[in-house]
């Protein structure tokens, strides 16, 4: 198993992960491209001493950047997950 900070890169605080955070008690998190969703979930929980129902990932693509010149690039691909806590559990980012 892997160290349980190179799986979980950083949390997302964004809108989407806010809403999801009150309404379904989801985290969203930036992850290792290579961690699966056990190594994700027992990260989780050892971070931040939550029981984990459920891990959903999704592999994101990079996308395209163009400077102002003829030479493009593009960011580097990412992986997210979706964290699903335990009724009563919650994780505090402040």
């Amino acid at each position: 198993m892997k160290d349980i900070y190179q799986v979980i890169d950083r949390a997302l605080l964004t809108e989407k992960g806010t809403r999801l955070a009150e309404e379904e008690n989801k985290y969203l998190f930036r992850v290792n491209p290579s961690a699966n969703k056990l190594e994700i979930k027992e990260a989780v929980e050892q971070l931040f001493k939550v029981k984990v129902v459920s891990v959903n990932t999704m592999n994101r693509q990079g996308k395209k950047k163009r400077q102002r010149t003829a030479s493009s690039g593009k960011t580097a691909d990412w992986k997210r997950a979706v964290v699903t806590l335990a009724e009563g559990n919650t994780i505090d980012f402040v």
